[in-house]
């Protein structure tokens, strides 16, 4: 790219550069980690959110690696989802673990860390296995059917909802919020964009809504679920107040269920562009999964940034070349990151044997590193061990209907075929 196109890139463009071709982009990053300093760029327009000073972009892993160590400095409290400062009635209602700093941040992640007790882990991990095998069971006739519609949206949404208590009946609903709080750019989600803060809010608060209902009958009536533990118990004398276990519940099912989700997406459309990479994994299923679920997340990188603001108190610093004061916004591009030469041997390209593989998919380095990253790996592995096993010849059939948005690396919509047929699983034959 020349200069004058590394002066044309706009980060803001959701129309232009994150519809454009993922080449495109990989161009554009490589762009602007050759540049000295940090780019800095204007906020976007969002609704009828005042439009702040700007931030700076990091796309170098070290930069990133950095902020991510320094919590104290480069804070979430600010808002990390946005480089726009969420209105406060959103910002009160989305006040969860990612957007929170220091001992608030450190007790509210105790306290969802500790209820996940061995046996409750063990009953999850087991799930895991039968919902990825009915989720194909369900397919595996079709001969043609859309991949993420009826795989990859399914299994992530389905785990969490058994996980938390969520009933059958209201898993679509908890699909459709989920998919109009993290869409709000995309028009098939929203389709009054005038102010897509409060299409935000509105979704925020109805599956705020869901969860407060369910925790109160949780609590009249405890199960084994997730939620049941942590409204009927306290974990080292702490507990979680209503609000609080509402905003749990809305990052839950929005890192856990759209990341996942959006991983499993890319890597079915990246094992039928290279079905060179396919077959080396189907060699040696169990050597080679591993780095192959660390390959996808890497490629894929569902959540492409995440902000932090410099602390009011803290010291100018150094970042990249840049100096940095109190207030200022800097946006960690984690997929350009997972694509730094400096820390990947031909970063653009895919293989399932990447190894090492420092990639930071799940987030940086620091006390907000991805608290279900155990989980993601373990669905991505399973529900690939039974598509490669049981639809051996699954291809992609057209383009890749991608989100429209800066934040998430979605796919709405993926069509495959498959050879019609195949057996009952071997998880529901051992259960039979």
């Amino acid at each position: 790219m020349t200069a004058i196109e590394r002066n044309a890139i706009d980060l803001n463009d959701t129309d232009g550069f994150w519809s454009a071709s993922i080449e495109h982009r990989q161009a554009a990053f490589e762009a602007l980690r050759e540049q000295p300093g940090l780019p800095f760029f204007p906020e976007p327009v969002l609704g009828l959110a005042p439009r702040g000073p700007g931030y700076y972009a990091l796309t170098r892993m070290d930069d990133i690696l950095r902020a991510s160590r320094d919590p104290a400095r480069f804070i979430s409290g600010r808002g990390s989802g946005s480089a726009v400062d969420l209105p406060p009635e959103l910002a009160d209602l989305g006040q969860s673990m990612i957007t929170m700093d220091g001992p608030r941040h450190g007790r509210l992640r105790r306290i969802v860390s500790r209820a996940f007790t061995p046996r409750m882990l063990d009953a999850v991990v087991e799930n895991v296995a039968h919902v990825a095998a009915g989720i194909v069971d369900e397919v595996i006739g079709r001969g043609e059917f859309d991949a993420v519609a009826d795989v990859a949206a399914e299994l992530p949404l389905r785990v969490i909802c058994d996980m938390t208590g969520v009933p059958a009946s209201q898993q679509g609903f908890v699909s459709e919020q989920t998919n109009r709080m993290l869409g709000i750019a995309d028009p098939d989600y929203v389709v009054d964009q005038d102010d897509p803060m409060q299409v935000m809010s509105d979704a925020s608060r109805r599956l705020s809504e869901l969860m407060l209902d369910l925790a109160a009958h949780r609590s009249a009536r405890p199960g084994d679920d997730l939620i049941s533990t942590l409204v009927s118990a306290q974990i080292d004398g702490e507990a979680l107040s209503p609000s609080e276990l509402a905003s749990f519940f809305i990052l839950l099912v929005g890192a856990g269920n759209e990341t996942t989700r959006n991983a499993i997406s890319w890597g079915i459309e990246l094992l039928s562009r290279f079905p060179e990479q396919r077959a080396i994994w189907l060699s040696d299923l169990d050597a080679v999964t591993p780095t192959a679920v660390e390959e996808i997340v890497r490629w894929s990188t569902p959540v492409m940034f995440q902000r932090r603001t410099v602390a009011e108190q803290a010291e100018p610093a150094e970042l990249g070349g840049q100096l940095l004061g109190p207030g200022d916004k800097i946006l960690m591009f984690y997929w350009a990151a997972n694509r730094d030469p400096r820390h990947f041997s031909d970063p653009d390209r895919f293989d399932v044997l990447r190894s090492p593989n420092p990639h930071i998919g799940f987030g940086g380095p620091g006390p907000h590193f991805c608290l279900g990253a155990h989980l993601a790996r373990r669905e991505i592995s399973v529900i690939f061990r039974e598509l490669l096993t049981r639809m051996p010849d699954l291809r992609v059939t057209g383009e890749p209907v991608r989100l429209r948005s800066a934040l998430v690396n979605g796919i709405k919509s993926l069509p495959v075929t498959s050879t019609p047929g195949g057996s009952t699983s071997e998880v529901h034959r051992g259960a039979a």
